[in-house]
């Protein structure tokens, strides 16, 4: 595939997966970062991923900012905070094969945990680990959203508040991705992608949020907490596959 089309793919991956992560919160950033490590080597798809997804993120929480619960954020930063730090000495980078395997492990991970053993972010501790899981998987798999889904099972909010807290909790995240894949690790900007596509990139993922955030307002809670797991495990599945067929070249 030529350079060229490989980022018109990429521009189209990100509007589509914007649209969708508006909707359900957190499957179109699982989606991208599959494409991106599927074309671009870990530290630039790490960033550019991380730049389209704080983009995306940041403005969905926006566009819900009424229905964000700005408690469980101030224990998040806590806990990204530390995350962030204990990783900087580590100065660990991921390979594309685990990667891709745990992007497809993670939706399972937080599908078997029993509800009734889901901690509940709105506790003052649980917002803290929650904060380090996201950092941990954002920096491992890319993203965090289908852990950070384990930590929403047993709160009492509505859709738009989960959608709204868990975007600016992915924001925090991204945001964390980006300064230790475009900075920390390396100490340089070469994982940094060309500015007139990263603005392309963004202005794409802005106008497929705001047109997920219709599709958000029209449908009920029911279809909302029942399609995201479906989709999500999908998802999963063919992430898992395609690490498989990775390793068996």
């Amino acid at each position: 595939m030529e350079l060229d089309l490989i980022f018109i793919f990429i521009l189209f991956a990100t509007f589509a997966t914007a649209f969708l992560s508006s909707i359900f919160g957190m499957l179109g950033g699982l989606i991208l970062m599959g494409i991106l490590i599927s074309f671009l080597s870990v530290g630039p798809a790490m960033v550019l991923h991380g730049l389209i997804q704080a983009t995306s993120n940041g403005y969905r929480a926006w566009l819900n900012r009424t229905d964000i619960n700005w408690k469980i954020i101030s224990m998040l930063l806590i806990g990204s905070t530390i995350a962030l730090i204990f990783l900087f000495f580590i100065a660990f980078e991921p390979s594309q094969i685990l990667i891709i395997f745990a992007l497809g492990l993670l939706p399972y991970i937080a599908w078997i945990v029993p509800k009734e053993l889901a901690l509940d972010i709105t506790k003052a501790g649980t917002g803290v680990l929650a904060g380090c899981v996201v950092v941990l998987t954002n920096l491992v798999a890319g993203v965090g959203g289908p852990l950070l889904d384990v930590f929403f099972q047993r709160v009492d909010m509505t859709r738009h508040q989960v959608v709204a807290t868990k975007a600016v909790a992915q924001t925090i995240g991204h945001i964390s991705k980006i300064i230790f894949f475009g900075g920390l690790l390396t100490y340089s900007l070469k994982n940094w992608p060309e500015p007139i596509f990263l603005l392309l990139a963004i202005f794409l993922s802005v106008v497929g949020t705001t047109l997920g955030k219709k599709v958000l307002d029209i449908i009920d809670d029911e279809i909302f907490f029942r399609w995201t797991q479906r989709i999500v495990l999908s998802v999963g599945a063919v992430f898992i596959g395609r690490g498989i067929f990775l390793l068996s070249q």
